[in-house]
């Protein structure tokens, strides 16, 4: 039993989220991605620390208990220890005016750093080191310059909260303590969500790590999530940028983000990176699911976007050894026939209309509608739903195995579809359509794909690494293993990871 006189509990360990974007990080978590950090800087005087997101204080609170115990010897006297390390060492940058204060309380132990309860005596003034400014967003044609918000949804009112972050909203960031830093760590918001029809949330994640960079510390490390491993919404520049940057390091990922933040949902996961200014080379990327953590040294820009799988990426290289084009090449982008998700025809078929396939069935649509790729209306079309349904090609099941995509449909002559379903090939017959349909089926397949997703959409990008088939002839997981030469431990991982798949509804 509990004995109550003698339990401290941490209160930040069971504050609520902001929300999904803007996540506490635990003090246990906390003190994991400190550990990346080299032991001997926790008995340097002169290191200075930047979180410049703070929200709880979490980090800098974890940075002063390791100062303060490697400064031991150096600063022998507590009291002038403590007011060294947080006058000096440690600096924080606030996203609201609230967390500002939180992170006082928590860091200084007083929610103003001159204040009576106040753990350092040197500071004159309310914020200490740990600073908030209120910052408008710097429109231009209906968008934040700094974030890419819209005028429309975060023009609010003095009254009400901005998201418009101090650390990405100045050109020089450098300005606000106007000092050099050793180490840059945080937990940045991760998107701004957006209230417009037809306007997914906008990505913040990346614009942190940029402006840290751009200060250029001795270290960097924050978490994020892991959607820039192979997601869209501009995040190819970002991720060619990581993926080629060999001053990360270490990278640890969470492909369920419930193992890193318990109670939160975040489709693809999250990581953290320790990036390490002049110790360049490969990075260690370590993978936890569940109470298991699997390591392996790589170089993080082998291919085009970045395989969290070690085992599939041994996979990769045996097909892409065996096949010369991917399905990649076949799949249609988006809206293939240029009809977005919300498009509805009419209820009853009239002459020379086609059938229009949306979330919402069946309706009709003159021939005359279909101006992008009409020449597809009298084949045989093989498609399948845009959507992942496990999130990221995570298997979150019981029991462990995921679909990674939705039913497979074939579609006939006078049928077309919206932008709800992604295009995968067409075909003159129904026998070929049938085979690309079981090919797709298969666990070989939908493996291949889910080592592209850190999303929940696929796209034709998620095809890139599935090799083209003869669809004259069906195929089977028993062909493709033995085709592409696989090992009776990659079978057996894949055959744990796939679920297997209906084939009974061409």
């Amino acid at each position: 039993m509990l004995n109550s006189s003698n339990y401290n509990p941490d209160v930040l360990t069971c504050l609520a989220n902001l929300s999904n974007d803007e996540v506490f990080t635990p003090p246990k978590m906390a003190n994991q991605i400190l550990d990346l950090l080299p032991q001997n800087i926790w008995c340097d005087k002169n290191a200075k620390f930047l979180d410049p997101v703070c929200k709880s204080g979490v980090f800098l609170r974890e940075i002063a208990k390791r100062l303060n115990v490697g400064l031991e010897t150096v600063i022998p006297d507590k009291q002038k220890r403590i007011n060294h390390i947080y006058k000096n060492q440690l600096f924080g940058i606030a996203i609201t005016e609230l967390t500002s204060l939180l992170s006082r309380r928590s860091v200084y132990c007083s929610k103003t750093a001159d204040g009576k309860y106040s753990v350092c005596e040197t500071f004159d003034d309310l914020q200490g080191n740990i600073r908030f400014e209120s910052i408008e967003h710097t429109w231009e044609n209906g968008r934040c310059v700094f974030c890419g918000a819209s005028a429309q949804v975060s023009d609010r009112g003095d009254e009400l909260e901005t998201h418009a972050y101090q650390f990405i909203h100045i050109e020089k960031p450098e300005e606000v303590f106007n000092m050099k830093f050793d180490v840059i760590v945080g937990n940045p918001p991760y998107q701004l969500s957006s209230n417009e029809t037809g306007i997914q949330a906008i990505p913040l994640y990346d614009k942190f790590v940029e402006q840290a960079k751009k200060l250029n510390p001795r270290y960097l490390t924050m978490i994020i999530p892991s959607r820039w491993f192979s997601g869209g919404m501009g995040m190819n520049e970002f991720r060619d940028k990581m993926l080629n940057d060999r001053s990360i390091r270490v990278l640890f990922d969470y492909p369920k983000s419930r193992d890193c933040f318990p109670g939160v949902e975040i489709a693809g996961g999250v990581c953290y990176f320790l990036w390490d200014r002049d110790n360049k080379g490969s990075c260690l990327v370590k993978t936890k699911i569940g109470n298991e953590t699997k390591s392996r040294e790589r170089t993080l820009n082998e291919f085009k976007i970045f395989i969290r799988d070690n085992v599939g990426i041994d996979v990769i290289h045996r097909v892409l050894a065996r096949s010369d084009k991917t399905m990649a090449g076949k799949v249609f982008s988006i809206s293939p026939f240029g009809f977005p998700t919300s498009k509805r025809g009419k209820e009853k078929a009239f002459p020379k209309s086609v059938t229009l396939i949306s979330s919402a069935g069946r309706s009709y649509i003159s021939r005359d509608e279909v101006l992008k790729n009409s020449k597809l209306i009298d084949r045989y079309k093989v498609s399948i739903g845009q959507l992942n349904p496990d999130r990221g090609g995570v298997n979150n099941a019981s029991d462990g195995k995921m679909n990674v995509i939705t039913k497979v449909n074939i579609y006939r002559p006078g049928e077309v579809v919206t932008a709800t379903y992604l295009l995968i090939d067409h075909f003159g017959n129904i026998q070929q359509a049938n085979n690309s349909s079981r090919y797709l089926k298969t666990k070989f397949v939908r493996f291949l794909i889910s080592l592209t997703l850190s999303s929940m959409h696929i796209t034709k990008d998620s095809f890139q690494f599935v090799p083209m088939q003869d669809f004259s002839e069906s195929w089977t997981d028993e062909k493709l293993y033995k085709k592409y030469g696989l090992t009776e431990d990659e079978i057996a991982f894949i055959e744990s990871m796939i679920r297997p798949m209906e084939l009974n509804n061409e």
